[in-house]
């Protein structure tokens, strides 16, 4: 019997989630003022950004590390669309791995019904200042885990 594959693989952490909320802009609207498909995208990041603040994870501090994390995979699942003028909260949550990567999966809901509007996950590797892929996890990001998750984490992906 085949299994669905499902959303997310890893482990979600639980108390690492943030909320950010945005209004949808006039320019991020097509001629029926339906949000054009690739500004989910941008939410993603959006709520990468705000978790990066809140958790001290921000690209910045990973630069400043010596590492970049470029994106090589975005999954999003279209539900309801967001309009102009509406308001939504953008959950990021992150996805524990024992690979070198971080893995995020995301929730956008209309702020007003709390309506799911779409979903989705990214994946983001880290490369060395000169762009090199890093095989082995950094040490500043195991310690990241440590301090965040503890022992529970670096659960390997499924």
């Amino acid at each position: 019997m085949k299994r669905r594959r499902q959303l997310t693989k890893g482990n979600p952490i639980p108390h690492l989630i943030n909320r950010t909320e945005l209004r949808v802009r006039f320019s991020e609207v097509d001629s029926l003022r339906y949000v054009w498909h690739g500004h989910y995208v941008k939410y993603f990041e959006d709520g990468r950004e705000a978790f990066g603040r809140e958790f001290d994870l921000g690209y910045m501090q990973m630069y400043d590390h010596g590492f970049a994390t470029p994106l090589i995979r975005v999954e999003v699942d279209y539900k309801q669309p967001l309009f102009y003028g509406d308001e939504a909260i953008v959950e990021t949550q992150y996805v524990d791995s024992a690979a070198a990567k971080i893995i995020f999966q995301f929730k956008i809901f209309r702020k007003s019904t709390m309506e799911l509007v779409a979903e989705g996950k990214t994946v983001q590797i880290f490369t060395n200042k000169e762009g090199e892929l890093e095989l082995t996890m950094p040490a500043f990001f195991k310690e990241w885990k440590k301090r965040w998750i503890g022992n529970s984490g670096c659960q390997p992906e499924l």
